[in-house]
């Protein structure tokens, strides 16, 4: 491989280059019918998310990073090679269930009409049923429409979240088989950046590819050091996917990792992923959620480390702070409550991703505002704290580490 492209070691060293995804059209592609289906909870104002966004993404080109936009690596690609954006929308088709028919025929001669730059747009955005005029469908396409969907393809409105298509581990990636069909289109894209955009092609490995049944997240991949990872096993991420990257990266000599820790969350919206509920921050400091352990403190933790012949080993563990020294070798560490801990804040404040804070830096994180209280407590365990504004983002259900992913972090 060339000179690599991604460098991530560590989820706290100086962040120098960030993925970004801005909110668009796709937000107000949102209803009421389609929310639940779409993910959201809530109906955002895009013209103030965009606002919120732009406050986001200027907050860490001020502290020294360089944004990339996942749409703008996309247009580069299609610009490029027009081969490829042909194979590219043959694979989005077939992906929503029109591989073949009169669907699949009206959304190809639709949308090969559009410019690079309005093609991209609207496959995020969603095309409507209403865009398009065409007989009846075949039988081939019965499978892939939903009369009551007003949308042929629908928005993605998810893909502000830029963490969790994908996941940077080093000097590779994973590209993420996403757990609901609402989101699975958006690895596509990094599928496609990866192998063919000039800043990537040949520099990237890639751990794990998207075409796996399991299921697995970026907002559940956490990277504690240059040798050992964190994954959630959650509502996002299986078991069966851990053990599988797990078996992957300890064969790979390229990958450098001999230890992944499976921490097992509960399987709910509020706490997704791994990372709303627990976070690295600087070198021995951590956030964490404490609705995520029993009243005693436990939780089902497993140490993943190379066996014999491709096999796995397994050490049961259920104390967090133990753990954590155990396999990054502290002798102390600092675990910070999301909320202070209290029985109403903690919650809130979790639910509004109070826990999931970006470290740009050791000891430096960027927070929503909106969670005050757990800000204050980081100032109070000696981390810099910026914070940015939350109203409309916070809906989509994810914060600061959600909607980024870090491409080159600077090694500690």
């Amino acid at each position: 491989m060339k000179d690599p492209a991604v460098n991530v070691n560590s989820e706290i060293g100086r962040l120098k280059t960030v993925l970004l995804k801005r909110p668009g059209e796709e937000i107000e592609n949102i209803t009421p019918d389609t929310m639940e289906r779409l993910l959201f909870d809530d109906i955002p104002y895009l013209k103030i998310a965009q606002e919120e966004h732009d406050a986001f993404a200027n907050t860490l080109r001020d502290n020294g990073a360089e944004v990339l936009y996942i749409d703008d690596l996309a247009v580069d690609v299609f610009k490029d090679n027009p081969q490829v954006k042909t194979e590219f929308l043959q694979r989005f088709f077939e992906e929503a269930g029109y591989g073949i028919g009169t669907t699949h025929d009206a959304l190809k001669d639709y949308l090969t009409t559009f410019s690079e730059r309005d093609l991209v747009t609207k496959l995020y955005a969603g095309v409507r049923r209403n865009e398009i005029e065409f007989c009846n469908d075949s039988l081939h396409d019965l499978a892939g429409r939903d009369a009551a969907n007003p949308f042929l393809l629908d928005p993605l409105p998810n893909a502000y979240f830029t963490r969790d298509p994908q996941a940077s581990i080093g000097n590779g990636m994973t590209i993420n088989h996403m757990t609901f069909k609402a989101r699975r289109p958006e690895s596509l894209f990094t599928e496609y950046i990866m192998k063919y955009h000039t800043r990537f092609a040949g520099k990237v490995d890639i751990w794990r590819d998207r075409n796996h049944d399991t299921r697995i997240e970026g907002g559940d991949e956490l990277v504690l050091n240059d040798h050992v990872l964190a994954i959630g096993v959650s509502e996002r991420t299986s078991s069966k996917s851990i053990e599988g990257l797990a078996k992957e990266l300890f064969s790979n000599p390229d990958a450098k990792f001999d230890t992944v820790v499976a921490v097992e969350i509960p399987h709910n919206h509020a706490m997704m992923h791994l990372d709303t509920v627990f976070t690295m921050i600087n070198y021995d400091q951590f956030t964490v959620f404490p609705g995520i352990m029993s009243a005693e403190g436990k939780m089902n933790i497993y140490i993943m480390t190379p066996g014999d012949n491709g096999t796995v080993k397994l050490a049961h563990r259920t104390d967090l702070a133990a753990t954590l020294k155990e396999v990054l070798g502290l002798p102390e560490l600092d675990l910070i409550l999301t909320g202070n801990g209290d029985d109403i804040v903690a919650p809130r404040e979790q639910w509004n991703d109070g826990s999931n804070t970006l470290a740009i830096a050791p000891g430096e994180v960027v927070t929503y505002n909106r969670n005050y209280i757990s800000n204050q407590i980081l100032r109070e365990h000696g981390i810099r704290v910026h914070e940015v504004i939350s109203s409309e983002l916070s809906r989509g259900r994810g914060g600061p580490r959600c909607m980024s992913q870090p491409i080159w972090r600077e090694d500690i």
